[in-house]
């Protein structure tokens, strides 16, 4: 009787937990390069990621303050000694333990020659094992944003990691593979079920998690659908609960359906085109024995030739502000002026191209991704159309995000789009990543282009150690305001970021345009 009363208290449990497991289904329009969460920085995946696998402190998702999450705290011994307590009774997706030893491990591995994620681990010497639930952080100098850069930094098994051959990251760049590219094992609410690269993503629900969270979503389910009326269909049909990126055309129509609702934010991402600065010929245009974007008149021509307010207003619909700044409003030395965009003026830009001894023109390779920003394709064939008005040529082609981001880092296109987001919220992130000249320990990781300027690397490299905070803010703003002088980078707009969802679909919205996959709730 005993038996039979265990056995039907057990059938009991399984049928409750059948009536509350609730799946939530969502798309956008691309899919995750690799599973190897060091081996490209690129924040869809970041934050697909961050389901499965947890960092030492992330970003409270109504507040932004730091939070604490493999580690419970932390001291500055000294200024460039930062000592975390880690949390006991973590473990992984297998069954084992987390330890300092596993801490120590992750953030070497993101120091690693093929790891992507340099920018998270600006400043730091070493990493030092203090005891078993005890690490230390040795940087180069004080670094300010330290526990910003740390909320990146995802913690991998250092035993799983050596028996699976994947100690070091994936080189994103090239084809070879480790086992961490297509596995996961993390200490997530969430671990890996099924991963069907552009096709299906599957993670379920952590049964032994450490912590506890108000989602009851049992069952994630991924789809990447890179058209985005299909996309907008699954969501009108109810095939998906939720899309990251609807079409701008079709928000009206959503937010006038009582099925569904829209939640909209400001990304703390800026769009803007990069130029190679660093050939001596630009490969496929026609100018022989020079490079004509090396010369900065005809860089504020392509510049002044665009005209941004038009893009912001037809081809994102409103879903974006027009910059002339690198970073975005939330970001620490972010200012008004270096906002101000330089004026759309045709006959200027003319002028500027045949001062520079280009009077009709030339033609130049023009990539862009047509899976990653909002209108991403539609924003480049726009450009190329204005481009087109002052004698620019611009050989447009467009491609899939997981294989732009390898052919862009590998030096091959002249002209570029990319959209650039602040996750630590402090102008350093970008400035070193984008316009410092590429070097060791991050520097101009996504400097693709190329442009190098004395004046400027010293100006972030003094960002880098500077510990007044006004006085180092001013000098981000000077970084930014020479970024624009150089026209090192074309600024476009910061996006405004719509989430499109079925009614009963509860989600926070972040500035970082990721979903909490702890808040989630199904209704």
């Amino acid at each position: 009787m005993k038996l039979r009363l265990i056995a039907l208290s057990a059938l009991l449990a399984l049928g409750a937990a059948q009536v509350h497991a609730k799946t939530f289904k969502w798309s956008s329009a691309s899919d995750i390069a690799t599973w190897d969460i060091h081996s490209q920085n690129n924040a869809l995946q970041n934050g697909i990621h961050a389901a499965v696998y947890e960092s030492l402190v992330y970003y409270n998702s109504e507040t932004f303050k730091i939070e604490p999450v493999l580690a419970t705290s932390w001291t500055q011994v000294s200024p460039t000694q930062l000592r975390m307590t880690l949390r006991t009774g973590v473990k992984f997706h297998d069954g084992s333990d987390f330890t300092a030893d596993d801490a120590v491990f992750s953030i070497q591995r993101a120091m690693a020659p093929t790891s992507n994620f340099t920018p998270y681990i600006q400043g730091i010497d070493r990493v030092v094992k203090v005891n078993n639930n005890t690490i230390d952080i040795f940087t180069k100098a004080f670094n300010p944003v330290l526990l910003n850069q740390m909320t990146e930094l995802r913690m991998m098994s250092k035993a799983w990691a050596e028996k699976n051959n994947s100690v070091a990251p994936k080189d994103i760049k090239t084809q070879d593979e480790n086992f961490a590219h297509r596995n996961a094992m993390g200490t997530g609410p969430f671990m890996l079920k099924e991963w069907q690269p552009d096709q299906r993503l599957v993670l379920t629900r952590n049964p032994n998690w450490w912590g506890t969270a108000p989602t009851n979503v049992t069952e994630i389910i991924y789809t990447p659908v890179s058209a985005v009326a299909t996309r907008m269909a699954a969501l009108l049909s109810g095939e998906v609960d939720f899309v990251l990126d609807p079409s701008p055309q079709d928000l009206p129509r959503i937010r006038s359906n009582p099925n569904l609702k829209v939640i909209d934010g400001i990304e703390n991402r800026t769009i803007f085109f990069g130029m190679d600065q660093y050939r001596d010929e630009l490969v496929g245009s026609d100018v022989k024995g020079k490079n004509p974007l090396k010369d900065v008149r005809v860089r504020k021509a392509l510049y002044q030739a665009i005209d941004a307010n038009t893009i912001t207003r037809v081809t994102m619909r409103g879903l974006g502000q027009a910059t002339g700044a690198l970073v975005a409003p939330q970001v620490a030395g972010w200012t008004e002026a270096v906002h101000k965009r330089l004026p759309y003026d045709v006959e200027a830009a003319r002028k500027l191209l045949a001062d520079a001894g280009y009077p009709n023109g030339f033609e130049v390779d023009f990539a862009c991704p047509n899976n990653r920003y909002i209108n991403d394709e539609q924003i480049c064939q726009a450009v190329t159309a204005m481009w087109a008005r002052i004698g620019v040529r611009a050989k447009l082609r467009t491609m899939p995000l997981v294989t732009y981001f390898p052919m862009i880092q590998r030096h091959e296109a002249s002209i570029y789009m990319l959209g650039w987001g602040v996750p630590t919220f402090d102008a350093l992130y970008s400035l070193q990543s984008l316009v410092r000249t590429p070097g060791p320990g991050g520097d101009g990781n996504y400097n693709v282009g190329r442009y190098s300027n004395p004046k400027m690397d010293a100006l972030i490299d003094q960002i880098k150690v500077e510990m007044d905070t006004a006085k180092r803010t001013a000098l981000m703003t000077e970084a930014l305001q020479l970024q624009n002088d150089d026209v090192a980078h074309i600024p476009l707009h910061n996006q405004v970021i719509p989430w499109a969802m079925k009614r009963n679909i509860e989600v926070v919205h972040r500035a970082d345009n990721r979903l909490d996959w702890r808040l989630i709730k199904v209704n």
